[in-house]
């Protein structure tokens, strides 16, 4: 991969463990840091942040090759691994902070994002009307280091089990079936 091409994208779709875990075996990805963005305290905690009151919500910020991953292909893999009808939500995680988002950084991302929600609503892949905020980044903020890589750390701690595991297997049999993951991770 060519350093000097690597783009950035910042979204959130749930509990950030599920998400960074996928992004981070996506084939032109270079990594994928859990963090908070959207909100109005600075350098916020976990603990700050799940209690609703920061503003902030669990995100993702993806390092990519778009030589090799397109804009595109990361907003399929986005609405693959959520559900963007659910308004401040995922399943049992409940709060803004679970928020639906994808923050973009000029209008031309903002276009983009706005044709990834068409498409993947066109696709009838979620039934009922898309939450998804589309919000200008401003600042992302990395969550603690024990986040990062939280499931291939934790994989048997229950909510990693009962959720994550099953969503990222899902996410390996349909995107390995598309040729994109890692080698070594399918």
């Amino acid at each position: 991969m060519n350093k000097n091409n690597f783009q950035q994208i910042t979204f959130g779709g749930g509990c950030f463990w599920c998400v960074e875990s996928c992004f981070n075996i996506l084939k032109g990805v270079e990594s994928a840091i859990s963090g908070y963005s959207g909100g109005h305290k600075d350098n916020p905690t976990y603990e700050e942040v799940c209690t609703g009151e920061t503003g902030h919500a669990e995100v993702v910020q993806i390092t990519y090759d778009p030589a090799i991953i397109s804009y595109e292909q990361l907003m399929d893999v986005f609405f693959f691994l959520h559900d963007p009808t659910q308004l401040n939500r995922q399943g049992n995680d409940i709060g803004t902070q679970y928020r639906s988002v994808i923050y973009y950084k000029d209008d031309a991302e903002k276009a983009k994002a706005e044709e990834a929600i068409k498409a993947s609503q066109e696709s009838g892949r979620w039934s009922g009307t898309y939450v998804t905020e589309l919000t200008p980044f401003e600042k992302f903020w990395p969550a603690e280091q024990y986040h990062q890589g939280y499931y291939n750390e934790n994989p048997t701690q229950p909510y990693c089990s009962a959720v994550v595991g099953p969503k990222i297997q899902k996410f390996k049999k349909h995107f390995g079936e598309l040729g994109m993951l890692e080698t070594d991770s399918e």
